[in-house]
């Protein structure tokens, strides 16, 4: 039987806090698994049809004012970084996306949630 250990860690960059959330999977007698550490970053935005006034705030507001007319849209996100514990990429993107659907981190009806491996440790 395994169970997953979920350790949250709050960083502060650039005055935007950093949600780091460490998965472990451990077997039933506490001994780490054989597994791979993979640095998971999870994207979470609005759909297309839902307005975004934080990306339209900065369009209007910094980017035309400042004449970078080539910009055409800004679209604001939130991003989790995490490192999981997994066999391969697979079942930690699996791992992750179940969280993230299981916790409500995301609401399915106005946001997508993007799942994506950068590296294994």
């Amino acid at each position: 039987m395994t169970i997953n250990i979920i350790d949250f860690y709050f960083t502060v960059i650039n005055s935007l806090p950093i949600i780091k959330i460490y998965l472990s999977s451990y077997n039933n007698m506490g001994i780490l698994l054989g597994n791979k550490e993979f640095n998971v970053i999870v994207i979470i935005e609005n759909k297309s049809f839902i307005n975004d006034p934080e990306g339209e705030t900065i369009y209007h507001d910094l980017i035309l004012k400042n004449k970078y007319n080539n910009i055409k849209s800004v679209r604001c996100a939130k991003v989790l970084k995490l490192i999981v514990n997994a066999k391969n990429p697979s079942d930690a993107r699996l791992s992750v996306k179940k969280m993230c659907e299981d916790l409500r981190i995301f609401n399915p009806i106005v946001s997508n949630c993007q799942v994506n491996i950068i590296s294994d440790k």
